[in-house]
């Protein structure tokens, strides 16, 4: 039988190295896990009593608003306010979607369709990509890089792209590459497309991952930015809420508006005793994105500290939940996908390989911050036997 869209997918590597996990756990194998980002810290407590309580009314059982009920909203406004320093309309500037990939997609459909072109940086999370491939659209690969050098790329690929791209996404501080920016960067962004009617998606899935007293910033912050610009902004990471799936979509009221019309005929939203525990969440737990900033921190210090004992240097990043790793100088003969391999059945420690990001993530291999100290030290003691020629 011959299906639409999903022909068209390459083999997802990163269930290759699942595959491989799997297959050594069930030998009896301890494998680390850094592959799958998947926060394993555990959600608020304000947010599981809530949710407990709102799921005990059967009023709550019913059909929810596919937008997002008015107090969720409210609440999101009232934390960027808090967070960024934005003001943003509740009734027109926000509405919840049921998780950024979720949200990210359908945001897609909206903004283009077969013929279209959009702009996206290479390396990229994968639904970056995927997204408007999706909608019909092509891609045009924008080269990462820090800075005035992603600038001049960008401008570049403006110029040589026909059909001109409707679309930029971004996403910092970025998966998996951990590059972060300043509040000029995007001030240049959004100069970039006011100049060329462009709209600006930006993931901020890491808005509260800043390590070292690095804060990242919000796009909306750049006066002007919501004439062309809309961010999400997700609770998976801040707020430690993966399963939950919440998220928000927020900023230019038209592009809110479209994907509010969309999503009607979709859903009807989020199960609404997780829109009430959420909206509480936000209000009352404001301080727990920073419990979670400093422990990511702390592993990133042990990951990074670790690997540079083993001999393998790592620069630290400044954001994420990440550490983007180059395939060592003596093993760079091997794919990061067979790098990876090697890691998992050598060492029993699991990365995502560099290639599942797109093919400007080759030659690098991603570890996710969801092991504590202690396996994480673990992990570095297995990667030592594991990779004998760094010590040589």
């Amino acid at each position: 039988m011959e299906f639409r869209r999903i022909n068209q997918l390459p083999p997802y590597v990163f269930s290759i190295i699942n595959e491989l996990k799997i297959e050594a756990r069930r030998a009896g194998n301890d494998v680390i896990d850094f592959g799958f980002g998947n926060p394993d810290l555990p959600s608020p407590d304000v947010a599981i009593t809530k949710l407990t309580d709102a799921a005990r009314l059967p009023r709550n059982h019913r059909y929810s608003s596919s937008r997002g009920i008015p107090k969720l909203r409210a609440a999101v406004a009232a934390m960027y306010k808090r967070r960024f320093d934005v003001d943003l309309d509740p009734e027109s500037e926000v509405i919840n979607v049921i998780g950024a990939k979720e949200g990210f997609t359908h945001l897609m459909w909206v903004l283009l369709q077969p013929g279209d072109a959009c702009l996206v940086p290479a390396p990229s999370y994968p639904i970056h990509i995927w997204g408007p491939i999706f909608a019909g659209s092509a891609i045009r690969e924008v080269a990462l890089a820090e800075g005035d050098e992603f600038i001049a790329n960008l401008e570049r690929a403006w110029e040589y792209s026909w059909p001109k791209p409707r679309t930029l996404v971004i996403s910092f501080p970025h998966n998996p590459t951990t590059v972060c920016v300043d509040l000029d960067f995007f001030r240049r962004i959004v100069e970039f497309a006011k100049e060329r009617d462009v709209v600006v998606v930006h993931d901020n899935a890491y808005a509260d991952l800043g390590f070292d007293g690095y804060d990242p910033p919000s796009i909306l912050q750049v006066p002007g930015a919501k004439d062309c610009c809309v961010e999400l902004y997700s609770m998976t990471k801040s707020f430690s809420m993966a399963g939950w799936r919440l998220a928000f979509l927020v900023g230019n009221p038209e592009i809110i508006a479209a994907l509010t019309k969309l999503k009607s005929y979709l859903d009807y939203g989020a199960f609404q005793p997780i829109q009430i525990a959420a909206t509480v969440t936000l209000n009352e737990a404001s301080e727990h994105p920073k419990l979670v900033k400093d422990i990511y921190q702390s592993r990133r210090n042990t990951l990074c500290d670790g690997l540079s004992r083993i001999g393998w240097e790592i620069a630290r990043p400044k954001g994420t939940m990440f550490v983007w790793a180059p395939i060592p100088e003596p093993y760079r003969h091997m794919s990061s996908l067979e790098f990876s391999s090697h890691l998992v059945e050598k060492a029993d420690v699991a990365t995502s390989p560099g290639v599942g990001f797109g093919p400007g993530g080759e030659g690098h291999v991603r570890f996710a911050l969801i092991e504590n100290e202690q396996r994480t030290n673990q992990a570095i003691r297995n990667l030592r036997r594991a990779l004998p020629d760094l010590a040589s």
